[in-house]
């Protein structure tokens, strides 16, 4: 379960070899939040459609309950708002993740995009350099994309 707001930012800080597996886990959660909010927010004009799917990534990753939820979604937010680059997230998730968890994010963070119905410029921008950071290949990145946009098409 979330506890505050102080130990979850605490737990984004560099991993420990004591740090308690809970605290990893409540970063690595946090990490992936703040991507999918990060997709959200590159397209103002579709946030209220992409939220619902940000929320449904989320509860289908790590299994949440709704409070949980919406507390890992505002912090999300914040961090996101707070955030002057995505390395720190992404080098958690590259950390913890192997290459098909990576490439299950990158299709969530694909349906975000494609939630409103269209691909903004920034959005496309944004997904490239998730792709890189997250380091999945060229080719899978664009599976994962041409899927999310024949299951937003349908």
């Amino acid at each position: 379960m979330l506890r505050n707001l102080s130990d979850l930012f605490d737990a984004l800080k560099p991993a420990r070899s004591n740090a308690p597996p809970a605290a990893a886990q409540h970063a690595l959660q946090l990490a992936t939040a703040v991507l999918l909010v990060e997709v959200l927010r590159a397209d103002a004009a579709g946030s209220e459609l992409e939220k619902p799917v940000v929320l449904a990534a989320l509860r289908e990753k790590f299994s949440l309950d709704a409070d949980e939820l919406e507390r890992l979604y505002e912090l999300a937010e914040a961090r996101s708002i707070e955030a002057h680059d995505l390395h720190s997230f992404t080098s958690r998730i590259n950390a913890t993740f192997d290459a098909g968890q990576k490439l299950q994010i990158l299709r969530q963070l694909w349906q975000v995009a494609y939630a409103d119905g269209r691909l903004d410029a920034h959005e496309t921008h944004l997904m490239r350099r998730l792709a890189d950071l997250l380091h999945v290949r060229q080719s899978e990145a664009l599976g994962a994309k041409l899927r999310a946009g024949r299951d937003a098409a349908s």
